[in-house]
């Protein structure tokens, strides 16, 4: 029954922005635009903090009219930042964390754009990136593991900010093809092509991107430093050829293909083979 009433309401919403179209095409576009870029879940509290997240110590940077947070759990001068992605949080980490602090690093968790108790509405790759950047500028991290779309925002930052710090980036569940991405939001509102070339004009205006570009694989191809790449095979919401893709092109990256754990890959062999590609 959810699944029917949800079927009715996204075509429903779909044929509204079609005819929409027609009259007002750039304000169907933007539309459009706005929910596909808005995330409806992954916001936090500042008074309901997960556990995980109210031991650390807690900054607000602000960057271009919004503001970002992270969380900081202190150790030594080795600094590893974290980037989570599309609708979660900081407190994603939370399985992982042991592993990491195993090394007596500083750890580092951001939120992204629109998400945990980051400023803004709309999530967007470019801004994301320039809110790692503002990090790397300060604390001029060794590493950078990244998941989902955070994992492909990582891809993007390595590829379009030159930078001395990063020696080695783990990648997670990312998606390559922002193309993917786009045509299953097009085909599960059933959209015309009006709001499909409209969607691609703003990329492009906005952020100067033509998306058969904006590629995890084409940001692999340029990337220097060490990678460590694992996709699962059972993932369901980014399929595993997105991860081969991105691996095809990184030259010096190890690639991991993991099974039953689907998008979140939370596992503690995982973690261990991370902890020993960062720390071995």
């Amino acid at each position: 029954m959810k699944k029917t009433i949800y079927f009715l309401f996204t075509k429903s919403v779909g044929l509204y922005i079609n005819v929409l179209s027609f009259l007002l095409p750039e304000k169907a576009t933007q539309l459009a635009y706005t929910l596909f870029s808005e995330p409806r879940d992954g916001k936090l509290s500042k008074d309901n903090l997960p556990a995980i997240l109210q031991e650390t110590e807690k900054e607000t940077y602000h960057h271009n009219e919004t503001h970002f947070q992270t969380y900081t759990w202190k150790g030594n001068d080795t600094i590893i930042l974290l980037a989570h992605g599309w609708e979660s949080n900081a407190s994603r980490w939370e399985n992982i964390l042991p592993y990491l602090r195993k090394s007596g690093s500083t750890i580092i968790a951001i939120d992204a754009p629109a998400h945990g108790l980051s400023g803004g509405t709309e999530f967007n790759i470019p801004q994301y990136a320039a809110f790692i950047d503002v990090l790397v500028q300060k604390f001029n991290p060794q590493y950078l593991i990244g998941h989902s779309l955070g994992a492909k925002t990582c891809l993007y930052y390595q590829s379009n900010y030159p930078n001395n710090s990063i020696e080695k980036t783990v990648i997670l569940g990312s998606p390559s093809d922002f193309k993917i991405i786009l045509n299953n939001y097009i085909e599960m509102l059933s959209l015309n092509s009006i709001i499909l070339g409209g969607i691609e004009a703003h990329y492009l205006k906005h952020f100067q991107l033509k998306l058969e570009n904006f590629s995890g694989k084409v940001f692999a191809a340029n990337i220097q430093t060490k990678g460590f790449i694992a996709h699962d095979k059972d993932d369901t919401i980014v399929l595993f050829e997105e991860g081969k893709k991105i691996a095809s092109t990184w030259k010096d990256s190890v690639f991991i293909e993991t099974s039953g754990l689907g998008h979140s890959m939370h596992s503690d062999e995982l973690y261990t083979k991370i902890s020993q590609f960062l720390f071995e």
